[in-house]
């Protein structure tokens, strides 16, 4: 992928990040941007999204239903020769993270096995 896509895809999380946060009430729900892929030609944008603390579906669908909205005022702050049709993707990484780090909690509570004395090996 180019550097060019690259930086778009950046400066597209970040603007999209600030709409979302500033004009939609999430009621408790961490919403986070997790990457956003534009395609070659700035056609199509896909936008990943995290959601902890309930379900991302209803989310997901308010998000898409609203693209139209969000591609709007994400473009009176990002000049581009085309505006990206977005659609909202749910991205789980953030849930495995937290499931990941819990586990590893659970593993560190677990007695553990006595060392064995190199010496007496």
């Amino acid at each position: 992928m180019s550097r060019r896509i690259d930086r778009v895809n950046e400066l597209l999380r970040r603007e999209i990040s600030t709409v979302i946060q500033h004009d939609y009430e999430w009621h408790g729900k961490l919403v986070t941007i997790s990457g956003v892929e534009v395609t070659q030609d700035l056609k199509e944008g896909k936008v990943w999204i995290g959601v902890i603390g309930g379900s991302a579906e209803p989310i997901i669908e308010k998000l898409n239903r609203a693209h139209g909205a969000i591609q709007a005022a994400v473009m009176k702050r990002v000049v581009l020769k085309s505006t990206p049709v977005l659609r909202f993707h749910h991205d789980a990484s953030a849930i495995r993270g937290v499931e990941i780090v819990n586990l590893l909690e659970e593993v560190d509570k677990l007695p553990k096995a006595p060392e064995v004395d190199e010496e007496q090996a």
